[in-house]
């Protein structure tokens, strides 16, 4: 008994290479982007305790523990530069900083400008 073999036209290989290769690309792409906001959060979530506990320390203090944890991120210099404003019953903490993160045939600039306050 003789088997015929029949030809196949291998689209549905392609098909598959393709929709694999487009899953990856966004998958690459957008895990750039999620650790960019993922850094941002934690890094608000710090300034956020730094201004529930700001009663205790004082502003360079507070500043210095800021700094050093935006450093552990990975975060870029400009994070670094924390700006606190005490009132007489109230703290204000912020800083800005910009990631530059590779799309597709471009480079991005997400701008970030985490802040928190505080009373006692």
């Amino acid at each position: 008994m003789v088997r015929q073999v029949r030809a196949r036209r291998g689209a549905g290989r392609i098909g598959c290479l393709l929709m694999l290769l487009i899953v990856t690309a966004i998958g690459y792409f957008g895990f750039n982007i999620g650790e960019a906001y993922l850094n941002f959060y934690r890094y608000q979530d710090r300034m956020k305790s730094e201004a529930k506990f700001a009663v205790h320390s004082t502003d360079s203090d507070i500043k210095i523990r800021i700094a050093e944890y935006a450093d552990s991120l990975g975060l870029p210099e400009p994070a670094n530069n924390v700006i606190v404003r005490r009132g007489k019953h109230d703290i204000f903490i912020y800083a800005n900083y910009s990631v530059h993160i590779e799309l597709p045939g471009q480079v991005r600039e997400f701008k970030f400008n985490p802040n928190a306050t505080g009373t006692f």
